[in-house]
């Protein structure tokens, strides 16, 4: 089988179930930016050191997964969802957000992104993540998308901002703040 179908060389993309759709619509536009983001959390586990924030950083991936198919479907005929996302993928992120807090310092300000490359690509993770939860937002105006999806996003940006804080630690790393001069 070819990877390339010719079928997509005029800017229309098929949705789980075969319904054409341009590649400009915001549910494509949602699900590549979940994918993006796979890419680059790909890209943040290959940097981390500690088993344990590769291990949970896959789960995260695999559940972009799920996520990224829950907006390929085609919503227009009413699909049901073939895969469930449940609230408990998000009280998982919220448990590890709280465990790793607990070892931080009280932040005072805001904090400038960067000073390693495991940091750096925190921080790039969680603004295209934010950009992600946006398309879904925007998606979900008109479409009736699990609201665990929404809320899941939301907690994985800021899952990202407190790991690179604990990364910044964990290598020794001066924090930069933001002070408004």
């Amino acid at each position: 089988m070819k990877i390339y179908t010719k079928s997509g060389d005029k800017g229309n993309t098929s949705l789980i179930g075969g319904k054409r759709v341009a590649k400009d619509e915001i549910q494509i536009e949602a699900y590549g930016t979940i994918d993006e983001l796979n890419s680059n959390l790909g890209l943040l586990r290959d940097y981390c050191v500690l088993k344990r924030d590769k291990r949970f950083i896959l789960d995260i991936q695999e559940n972009l997964f799920i996520i990224g198919s829950l907006l390929a479907i085609d919503y227009s005929n009413n699909q049901k969802e073939h895969i469930n996302f449940s609230k408990e993928k998000n009280y998982t992120i919220e448990k590890e957000i709280d465990r790793i807090s607990l070892n931080l310092p009280v932040m005072t300000n805001f904090v400038i992104p960067g000073g390693h490359v495991t940091i750096s690509t925190c921080h790039i993770s969680r603004s295209v993540c934010r950009r992600a939860e946006r398309n879904c937002i925007q998606f979900n105006k008109e479409n009736q998308l699990n609201e665990n999806i929404l809320i899941y996003l939301n907690r994985l940006s800021d899952y990202l901002f407190i790991l690179s804080r604990k990364i910044t630690q964990d290598t020794n790393t001066q924090e930069i703040k933001w002070i408004n001069k």
